[in-house]
């Protein structure tokens, strides 16, 4: 694989997914509905405008691509009526997943989310940490979306034998983000809705090029988290004191992650490379 289309190339997680792809050789198009970008355009690297709720602009865009990272959707709960986040998420996702079908795209890495595993925790979680068995508890029309999304992508996988990578990503930071985390300290309430979770937009780019690279079969849904927590408490303890009910694993380490990534470990090789403790 060599042209790679990066849909959402200007948000958070797609500007570290371009920089990752372009260091490694890759030629890259950016889509988005704005075309700022980081990175001067020469003949690796172009950013185009486009609406993904359109088959016939995201055909357009896909053609002559080898693969795709779909990152392209509204990006939360909130931000819009549930309605159109949901409407307009599964008409993005199912034009990227036909369109792939219909070139014959190798491989299609994707934007799922933290969100379908029960997020936020206003009910406790089964267990901790909460592997890709805790899915679906979709909690908002934006999870839902995401929920229908994943069926989509094993359908499509089914019809085309295209391998789909879902990427159930944590809260994307960036540098400057963790210079706020000095506030969740003095109270664990206030990150308990995704068990105090974060990834690293740097190793979310790691797992979008895993995703790409690694051999997959079919479509595979992966937790995608930095391996520690936002806290300086231990895990065990946030859990005994916000969630004093729920088992916790006996092997949890200190600061481990509550949002597990071992099955991303097994089947891409996914090392988080980033922490704010060292940033």
């Amino acid at each position: 694989m060599k042209k790679i289309v990066v849909t959402g190339s200007s948000g958070k997680a797609g500007r570290s997914v371009v920089a990752y792809l372009l260091e490694r050789g890759f030629t890259v198009l950016g889509v988005d509905l704005t075309q700022t970008t980081l990175y001067p355009e020469d003949e690796n690297h172009r950013v185009i405008r486009a609406d993904l709720t359109d088959f016939s602009q995201t055909l357009e865009v896909l053609t002559g691509a080898d693969a795709v990272v779909h990152l392209a959707n509204i990006p939360a709960p909130g931000l819009f009526v549930p309605a159109r986040t949901f409407l307009e998420n599964n008409a993005m996702n199912y034009n990227v997943f036909s369109a792939a079908q219909t070139l014959g795209l190798k491989r299609v890495v994707w934007a799922s989310s933290e969100t379908t595993l029960g997020l936020p925790f206003e009910t406790p979680p089964r267990y901790a940490p909460v592997d890709e068995d805790h899915f679906p508890i979709p909690e908002s029309s934006y999870a839902l979306s995401k929920v229908v999304a994943e069926t989509m992508a094993k359908e499509f996988s089914r019809w085309s034998g295209i391998g789909f990578v879902g990427l159930r990503i944590s809260n994307i930071m960036e540098l400057p983000d963790y210079a706020k985390f000095s506030g969740y300290q003095t109270d664990p309430q206030l990150r308990k809705w995704n068990l105090w979770g974060y990834v690293d937009a740097r190793d979310v780019a790691q797992a979008c090029w895993l995703g790409l690279t690694k051999p997959i079969d079919g479509s595979q849904n992966l937790i995608i988290a930095a391996a520690d927590t936002v806290m300086n408490s231990p895990s065990r303890d946030l859990m005994l004191e916000v969630f004093p009910s729920v088992p916790v694993s006996a092997n949890l380490g200190e600061f481990e992650t509550l949002l597990s990534i071992d099955r991303a470990r097994e089947v891409l090789g996914y090392a988080p490379a980033y922490s704010w403790r060292n940033a």
